[in-house]
Protein backbone atom coordinates (compact mmCIF):
# COMPACT_ATOMS: atom_id res chain seq x y z
CA UNK A 1 0.00 0.00 0.00
CA UNK A 2 1.50 3.63 -0.99
CA UNK A 3 1.93 5.61 2.04
CA UNK A 4 1.37 8.60 -0.17
CA UNK A 5 -2.58 7.40 -0.56
CA UNK A 6 -3.33 8.24 3.18
CA UNK A 7 -3.10 11.78 4.93
CA UNK A 8 -3.40 13.12 8.34
CA UNK A 9 -7.40 13.79 7.73
CA UNK A 10 -8.00 10.13 6.48
CA UNK A 11 -5.90 9.37 9.94
CA UNK A 12 -8.70 11.73 11.13
CA UNK A 13 -11.56 10.23 9.89
CA UNK A 14 -10.41 6.72 11.22
CA UNK A 15 -9.88 7.89 15.16
CA UNK A 16 -13.33 9.39 15.21
CA UNK A 17 -14.23 5.86 13.57
CA UNK A 18 -12.76 3.75 15.98
CA UNK A 19 -14.32 6.41 19.15
CA UNK A 20 -18.22 6.18 17.49
CA UNK A 21 -17.27 2.99 17.21
CA UNK A 22 -16.37 2.58 21.04
CA UNK A 23 -19.39 4.60 21.85
CA UNK A 24 -21.95 3.17 19.90
CA UNK A 25 -21.57 -0.50 20.38
CA UNK A 26 -18.32 -1.52 22.43
CA UNK A 27 -19.50 0.59 25.75
CA UNK A 28 -23.26 0.03 25.31
CA UNK A 29 -25.03 -2.66 28.02
CA UNK A 30 -25.55 -5.51 26.20
CA UNK A 31 -27.62 -9.40 27.30
CA UNK A 32 -24.86 -10.74 25.65
CA UNK A 33 -22.41 -10.06 28.88
CA UNK A 34 -25.43 -9.63 31.45
CA UNK A 35 -26.45 -5.93 31.31
CA UNK A 36 -22.75 -5.02 30.86
CA UNK A 37 -21.26 -3.66 27.91
CA UNK A 38 -18.85 -5.66 25.67
CA UNK A 39 -15.70 -3.00 26.78
CA UNK A 40 -16.61 -1.94 30.45
CA UNK A 41 -13.46 0.03 30.46
CA UNK A 42 -13.77 1.85 27.11
CA UNK A 43 -15.46 4.50 28.02
CA UNK A 44 -13.09 5.64 30.86
CA UNK A 45 -10.06 4.67 28.57
CA UNK A 46 -11.14 7.11 26.29
CA UNK A 47 -12.41 9.93 28.75
CA UNK A 48 -9.04 9.85 30.05
CA UNK A 49 -7.15 10.00 27.14
CA UNK A 50 -5.31 6.46 27.88
CA UNK A 51 -6.13 5.30 24.10
CA UNK A 52 -2.79 5.66 21.92
CA UNK A 53 -3.39 5.15 18.13
CA UNK A 54 -0.75 4.45 15.55
CA UNK A 55 -0.58 3.77 12.08
CA UNK A 56 0.89 1.44 9.99
CA UNK A 57 0.89 1.46 6.60
CA UNK A 58 3.15 -1.32 4.82
CA UNK A 59 4.49 -5.00 5.45
CA UNK A 60 6.88 -4.18 8.08
CA UNK A 61 5.38 -5.11 11.67
CA UNK A 62 8.17 -2.20 13.62
CA UNK A 63 5.47 -0.27 15.07
CA UNK A 64 4.22 -3.06 16.70
CA UNK A 65 7.40 -4.32 17.69
CA UNK A 66 8.53 -1.19 18.74
CA UNK A 67 4.75 -0.46 20.81
CA UNK A 68 5.80 -4.01 22.75
CA UNK A 69 9.68 -3.22 23.72
CA UNK A 70 8.49 0.19 25.06
CA UNK A 71 4.81 0.26 25.84
CA UNK A 72 4.03 2.95 27.02
CA UNK A 73 1.99 3.12 31.14
CA UNK A 74 0.88 5.98 30.68
CA UNK A 75 -1.77 4.76 28.20
CA UNK A 76 -4.42 1.58 28.90
CA UNK A 77 -4.51 0.65 25.03
CA UNK A 78 -2.39 1.31 21.85
CA UNK A 79 -3.93 0.42 18.42
CA UNK A 80 -2.11 -0.61 15.88
CA UNK A 81 -4.54 0.57 12.37
CA UNK A 82 -3.39 -1.69 10.06
CA UNK A 83 -3.98 -0.32 6.80
CA UNK A 84 -1.80 -2.49 5.14
CA UNK A 85 -4.28 -5.82 5.50
CA UNK A 86 -1.96 -8.22 4.06
CA UNK A 87 -2.87 -11.33 5.80
CA UNK A 88 -6.31 -12.99 5.75
CA UNK A 89 -8.28 -13.23 8.96
CA UNK A 90 -6.93 -16.85 9.95
CA UNK A 91 -2.84 -16.00 9.79
CA UNK A 92 -3.49 -12.75 10.81
CA UNK A 93 -4.95 -14.41 14.24
CA UNK A 94 -2.24 -16.78 14.30
CA UNK A 95 0.69 -13.98 13.82
CA UNK A 96 -1.05 -12.75 16.86
CA UNK A 97 -1.17 -15.87 18.55
CA UNK A 98 2.59 -17.03 17.98
CA UNK A 99 3.60 -13.30 19.00
CA UNK A 100 1.84 -13.46 22.37
CA UNK A 101 3.88 -16.71 23.06
CA UNK A 102 7.23 -15.39 21.94
CA UNK A 103 6.23 -12.48 24.06
CA UNK A 104 6.08 -14.65 26.76
CA UNK A 105 9.35 -15.78 26.48
CA UNK A 106 11.12 -12.63 26.85
CA UNK A 107 11.42 -12.14 23.09
CA UNK A 108 10.73 -8.68 23.33
CA UNK A 109 11.97 -7.97 27.04
CA UNK A 110 8.72 -6.67 28.43
CA UNK A 111 7.09 -9.86 28.68
CA UNK A 112 3.95 -8.29 30.82
CA UNK A 113 1.95 -7.65 27.47
CA UNK A 114 -1.10 -9.17 25.86
CA UNK A 115 -2.15 -8.71 21.86
CA UNK A 116 -5.53 -9.18 20.32
CA UNK A 117 -6.73 -8.07 16.81
CA UNK A 118 -9.57 -7.93 14.90
CA UNK A 119 -9.84 -8.43 10.90
CA UNK A 120 -12.73 -6.93 8.59
CA UNK A 121 -13.04 -10.58 7.67
CA UNK A 122 -13.70 -11.73 10.88
CA UNK A 123 -17.13 -13.11 11.26
CA UNK A 124 -19.87 -10.98 13.08
CA UNK A 125 -20.61 -11.82 16.72
CA UNK A 126 -24.29 -12.07 17.36
CA UNK A 127 -24.20 -9.07 19.70
CA UNK A 128 -23.43 -6.32 17.35
CA UNK A 129 -26.02 -7.87 14.52
CA UNK A 130 -28.85 -6.26 15.21
CA UNK A 131 -26.66 -2.48 15.68
CA UNK A 132 -27.02 0.21 13.13
CA UNK A 133 -23.69 1.55 13.22
CA UNK A 134 -23.09 4.15 10.41
CA UNK A 135 -19.03 3.89 9.09
CA UNK A 136 -17.25 6.98 8.52
CA UNK A 137 -15.53 5.83 6.14
CA UNK A 138 -14.78 2.46 3.14
CA UNK A 139 -11.30 2.09 3.99
CA UNK A 140 -10.78 -1.62 5.47
CA UNK A 141 -7.82 -1.75 8.21
CA UNK A 142 -6.89 -4.34 10.46
CA UNK A 143 -6.56 -3.44 14.23
CA UNK A 144 -4.07 -4.72 16.77
CA UNK A 145 -4.88 -3.64 20.27
CA UNK A 146 -2.02 -3.72 22.87
CA UNK A 147 -2.23 -3.90 26.42
CA UNK A 148 -0.51 -4.65 29.88
CA UNK A 149 -1.30 -8.80 30.51
CA UNK A 150 -1.51 -8.10 34.32
CA UNK A 151 -4.04 -5.33 33.83
CA UNK A 152 -6.36 -7.33 31.32
CA UNK A 153 -6.20 -10.76 33.40
CA UNK A 154 -7.27 -8.62 36.79
CA UNK A 155 -9.76 -7.16 34.73
CA UNK A 156 -11.02 -10.56 33.18
CA UNK A 157 -10.68 -11.86 37.01
CA UNK A 158 -13.56 -9.39 37.68
CA UNK A 159 -15.54 -9.39 35.51
CA UNK A 160 -15.51 -13.44 35.96
CA UNK A 161 -17.54 -12.57 39.18
CA UNK A 162 -20.28 -10.42 38.13
CA UNK A 163 -21.57 -12.75 35.26
CA UNK A 164 -20.02 -11.23 31.99
CA UNK A 165 -18.80 -14.38 30.94
CA UNK A 166 -22.08 -16.53 31.70
CA UNK A 167 -24.00 -16.26 28.15
CA UNK A 168 -21.32 -14.80 25.56
CA UNK A 169 -18.74 -17.68 26.95
CA UNK A 170 -21.23 -20.57 26.01
CA UNK A 171 -22.42 -19.11 22.83
CA UNK A 172 -18.95 -18.20 21.59
CA UNK A 173 -16.16 -20.79 23.60
CA UNK A 174 -13.93 -18.10 24.68
CA UNK A 175 -12.76 -20.71 27.39
CA UNK A 176 -9.72 -21.44 24.95
CA UNK A 177 -9.03 -17.65 24.93
CA UNK A 178 -9.44 -17.20 28.52
CA UNK A 179 -7.05 -20.33 29.25
CA UNK A 180 -4.53 -18.87 26.80
CA UNK A 181 -4.53 -15.77 28.15
CA UNK A 182 -3.97 -17.31 32.37
CA UNK A 183 -1.34 -19.54 30.64
CA UNK A 184 0.61 -16.86 29.99
CA UNK A 185 -0.35 -14.63 33.26
CA UNK A 186 1.03 -17.55 35.18
CA UNK A 187 4.26 -18.08 33.30
CA UNK A 188 4.55 -14.23 33.73
CA UNK A 189 4.18 -14.63 37.14
CA UNK A 190 5.98 -17.39 37.92
CA UNK A 191 8.90 -16.95 35.89
CA UNK A 192 8.49 -20.64 34.91
CA UNK A 193 9.19 -20.00 30.60
CA UNK A 194 12.10 -22.20 29.74
CA UNK A 195 15.10 -21.17 26.72
CA UNK A 196 13.76 -24.30 25.33
CA UNK A 197 10.10 -22.87 24.85
CA UNK A 198 11.39 -19.55 23.99
CA UNK A 199 13.22 -20.72 20.82
CA UNK A 200 10.50 -23.18 19.87
CA UNK A 201 8.17 -20.69 19.81
CA UNK A 202 10.48 -18.01 17.66
CA UNK A 203 10.89 -21.33 15.48
CA UNK A 204 7.47 -22.04 15.18
CA UNK A 205 6.83 -18.49 14.22
CA UNK A 206 9.39 -18.45 11.49
CA UNK A 207 8.24 -21.32 9.68
CA UNK A 208 4.34 -19.98 9.74
CA UNK A 209 4.94 -15.95 9.10
CA UNK A 210 8.64 -16.41 7.04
Amino acid sequence: MNIAFFDQKIEAVIVKELQKWSREVLEEPSPYFNGLSPCPYARQAWKEDRVGILFKYNDSYQHLYKCISEFDDNLDLAVIVDLSNNKDSETFHGYLDDLNTVISQGMFIDRDIWLMGFHPDDDENDFVEDIVFEPLTDIEYSLIFVQRLTKVQKSSDSLVKVGYYDTYGKEYNVQELIDRRKQLYRRLKNGNATQEDGNAAQEDARRRHG
